[in-house]
């Protein structure tokens, strides 16, 4: 299923769906009345560990949502008495796992602990038409070990327990690529996730579960932007942290970049200050580009179908300008690519 937080637009939604995604990893109640109304049919998951009573009584009753994901004894009587202690839930307990082989970490704020699963699966089981368990490996993983360990985290967890689990949900962190971020190939994350999938005391029938983010959506969009200014080795540009280009600037991501005009200067390390009046809005990079880059110039900056356009605000009045749909591939790519696959690009006009 398709975490939906990783790209909102309603363009690469119906773009998944058109291709074979039916299923989707939704967070809130505005993810879960976004999807309703744009896929009358499809399948949507509440997989956030903590949720509003409300949000729960509305995802159930109102937009058919039937599978949630819990972390406490609290949330899994909340959920039932939310839906009316309804007898046709798909309860998935999350249980923390490392995040030890991703680049940023998800394991500090949710998920129940080893010694505290046993009991909470247990509970979940007997209020649960279908039982699930899933984690969290952090986003980004660069190894399947990251998938292998959790995995056996969770075979010891439904053997301490004692229960039947129908299924097993190992969650997201399927890498892409970037600079200096040169992750295993897919097949291997598969390969090792059937494999310890295979090896689990589970129900015959039970079912294997993703929520990729990144994976599916990082090289669906670029961002076109502006060369305001340039100040030695420091380029202003008219985006940056408070617009698409939020993880450049406070996890310290790197985008590949490419000047939008020809050049045969020699390649040097840029970084980048954004368009707003805030210091904190500046890009280390570093950012590979011609010597010669000038005020005038555009940039393109890849790989940001991922968190670009779901981090964007209109801060100090930049906000996001013309939206057009391109056929050239992506500047990077985890998957082997045949033939053009038509992705957005994002022009950013101050």
């Amino acid at each position: 299923m398709y975490a939906v937080k990783a790209n909102p637009s309603p363009e690469i939604i119906r773009t998944l769906w058109d291709g074979g995604i039916t299923h989707f990893d939704v967070a809130s109640i505005n993810e879960v009345r976004l999807v309703r109304g744009l896929l009358p049919e499809a399948t949507l998951c509440f997989m956030h560990p903590v949720k509003a009573r409300e949000a729960i009584s509305e995802a159930y009753f109102e937009h058919g949502v039937r599978t949630f994901s819990l972390d406490s004894h609290e949330e899994l009587e909340k959920i039932v008495e939310a839906t009316g202690r309804a007898s046709d839930l798909t309860l998935c307990v999350r249980l923390r796992v490392s995040s030890a082989h991703s680049k940023l970490s998800l394991a500090s704020k949710f998920g129940a602990s080893i010694d505290e699963a046993p009991a909470l699966l247990l509970a979940a089981r007997q209020a649960a038409d279908a039982l699930g368990v899933c984690f969290h490996v952090g986003s980004q993983a660069m190894s399947p070990q990251a998938y292998i360990e959790a995995m056996t985290l969770v075979r010891a967890a439904i053997v301490q327990a004692g229960v039947t689990v129908d299924v097993v949900d190992v969650g997201g962190g399927f890498p892409s690529i970037y600079p200096g971020m040169d992750p295993a190939p897919m097949q291997m994350f598969f390969d090792s996730i059937h494999r310890a999938f295979e090896a689990m005391p589970i129900s015959y029938s039970a079912e294997l579960w993703c929520e990729p983010g990144r994976a599916l959506c990082a090289e669906y969009a670029s961002v076109l932007v502006r060369v305001e200014r340039r100040k030695g080795d420091v380029i202003y540009i008219n985006d940056g942290a408070y617009g698409s280009l939020f993880d450049a600037a406070h996890v310290a991501w790197r985008f590949p970049v490419n000047l939008l005009r020809g050049s045969t200067s020699a390649a040097t390390e840029f970084s980048f200050y954004g368009p707003t009046c805030d210091d904190m809005d500046y890009m280390a990079g570093p950012f590979v580009l011609p010597a010669d880059v000038k005020a005038g110039d555009y940039i393109e900056v890849g790989m940001l179908g991922a968190y670009g356009a779901a981090m964007r605000t209109a801060f100090n009045g930049f906000v996001n300008g013309e939206t057009v749909i391109v056929t050239d591939e992506p500047m990077a790519s985890a998957y082997a690519v045949t033939e053009s696959t038509p992705h957005s690009v994002t022009a950013i006009r101050n």
